[in-house]
């Protein structure tokens, strides 16, 4: 009898001790988003009937589309120790270009629709590129501090797209545009899930499986060894920053596809929803840490509590209390997730 009492005092502290390392590991592979993630599918679950409906899923998943695709450009800054305040108004120049150059090639031939979709793509993703370049090279080149530099060219940005729509929304893109990139679903999936998936697939294999993808976690987890290791530091920063604008490039198109006109002031809440989103899923501000997969579902829990919240008819400005409130949040638990990670390794 004595022996059967040993073995379950014994049991249980094992037991615990089993749970609790895994649920370490669990925090410290994705921080606080599996978490939470359940909680608010829960909860939304719990107090509206419609949230888990095949219709409301069909809806965030495609809305979430869009942060996903901003979210992935905006993890490659904080890996290298960075960040992109100007991601909402290069989304709404490039919305306004875009529709500028359909609008005008199609009014020169037409007959000719899918040119003038082919000239617009390109040159949203040209501008894209432009801007990511200016970015790194002032922070890369000219030791402008991130945030300093991303926020004038917010500024700048947001002057143009103002000064070439007039602060009016621009008409004239083909009607295919809207319906292939928006509002087609090949297979019963949004077209521009399809789209977040390819950007997705793209660079999961260039972060896990190029060299480029080692040297920018290694850059970001200490610039001075990367440096005495013969990486290019500034050419690699500089090129974070570039595939970052080219990666919001194509959020802005599918936006512009979505809303159907070139819009000046074009999604405006993506620069906070992006950094709760890349966050909250593990990407540590201190650079060098965290994984693709992970920000997606952090994008895609962020458009869930958005979701719910609307469902629920929580005012936007009470909404935007929330996402305040998840990323302070977020960035507390990563604090703590970098010290029992440092420990870890002390070990």
């Amino acid at each position: 009898m004595s022996e059967r009492v040993v073995v379950e005092h014994r049991f249980l502290p094992d037991l615990l001790g089993r749970l609790s390392g895994i649920a370490r590991r669990v925090f410290l592979a994705g921080g606080i988003l599996p978490i939470v993630l359940v909680i608010a599918i829960v909860g939304f679950a719990i107090a509206e009937p419609r949230f888990l409906t095949y219709n409301n899923l069909f809806n965030v998943a495609r809305a979430s589309s869009f942060l996903v695709v901003v979210s992935i450009g905006q993890m490659l800054t904080l890996l290298v120790r960075g960040i992109d305040m100007s991601i909402g108004s290069t989304e709404a120049l490039i919305s306004v270009c875009v529709a500028l150059v359909m609008a005008t090639v199609l009014a020169g031939d037409p007959t000719a629709p899918w040119l003038a979709i082919a000239a617009g793509i390109a040159a949203g993703m040209a501008i894209g590129a432009v801007v990511g370049a200016i970015n790194g090279i002032g922070i890369a080149v000219l030791n402008v501090n991130p945030f300093i530099m991303t926020v004038g060219m917010l500024s700048i940005l947001s002057g143009v797209a103002l000064t070439i729509s007039g602060g009016m929304p621009m008409y004239g893109m083909p009607k295919q545009f809207g319906e292939v990139f928006a509002y087609a679903a090949p297979l019963g999936i949004p077209a521009p899930v399809w789209v977040a998936g390819g950007v997705f697939l793209i660079m999961y294999y260039i972060l896990n499986w190029t060299p480029f993808g080692r040297r920018i976690y290694a850059l970001g987890g200490n610039i001075v060894a990367s440096r005495l290791a013969g990486i290019s530091t500034r050419l690699h920063m500089v090129m974070a920053y570039v595939m970052c604008s080219v990666i919001v490039a194509v959020g802005g198109i599918l936006l512009t596809a979505r809303v159907g006109t070139g819009e000046a002031t074009l999604a405006s809440t993506h620069v906070l929803e992006s950094i709760t989103a890349v966050v909250i899923a593990g990407v540590s501000f201190f650079g060098g840490i965290g994984r693709v997969g992970n920000v997606v579902l952090g994008a895609f829990f962020v458009t869930l509590v958005t979701n719910g919240m609307n469902l629920l008819r929580v005012p936007s400005y009470q909404q935007l209390i929330v996402l305040g409130v998840l990323l302070i949040l977020a960035v507390v638990v990563d604090q703590v997730r970098i010290k029992m990670m440092q420990q870890v390794r002390a070990e």
